[in-house]
């Protein structure tokens, strides 16, 4: 008689059993998969910021590269203008006087405007062009400074 009272409490014992460790497992289960979707949205919320970062480079890049070919081109149509004779390039300059004894001779031999020499405009446009790549390129990186590295100093989402 006792062996047949003890048999159904040790059968409740044991499934009481099973079922407490099941729910510990189901627990773990679900707070693991707790973890794994927070994860998840951080890392969607990452990419979704990466990508908008990526956008404004992306847009920083070609406004300022859009500059840049506006410049140059503006550079090489001066450039064909000067070797056609349409226009000329004029430097602000002052000539000293020499100090010659001649005969008569005071003054500046020749009174016209100052000009680059032919061999010198070369030079000038390359200067030009160096001066224009290097404006775009700071502003660019100005740009970049104040409108996608501070997206990048906002806090991540830590579980």
């Amino acid at each position: 008689m006792l062996r047949d009272a003890l048999f159904p409490v040790l059968i409740c014992l044991v499934a009481w059993l099973c079922i407490d460790l099941l729910e510990g497992q189901r627990d773990t289960a679900r707070s693991e998969r707790d973890a794994a979707l927070f994860e998840a949205s951080g890392l969607r919320e990452a990419a979704r910021i990466s990508g908008e970062m990526l956008a404004e480079r992306d847009a920083i890049d070609f406004q300022r590269t859009q500059e840049l070919n506006h410049e140059r081109a503006e550079n090489d149509a001066l450039r064909l203008d000067v070797a056609a004779g349409r226009k000329r390039l004029r430097v602000t300059a002052t000539c000293r006087a020499s100090m010659s004894t001649s005969a008569g001779a005071s003054g500046v031999a020749h009174a016209a405007t100052a000009e680059l020499t032919a061999d010198a405009r070369p030079d000038y446009f390359t200067l030009v062009d160096q001066l224009a790549l290097s404006k775009k390129m700071i502003l660019g990186l100005q740009d970049h400074a104040l409108r996608v590295c501070p997206r990048q100093t906002q806090p991540t989402l830590n579980p």
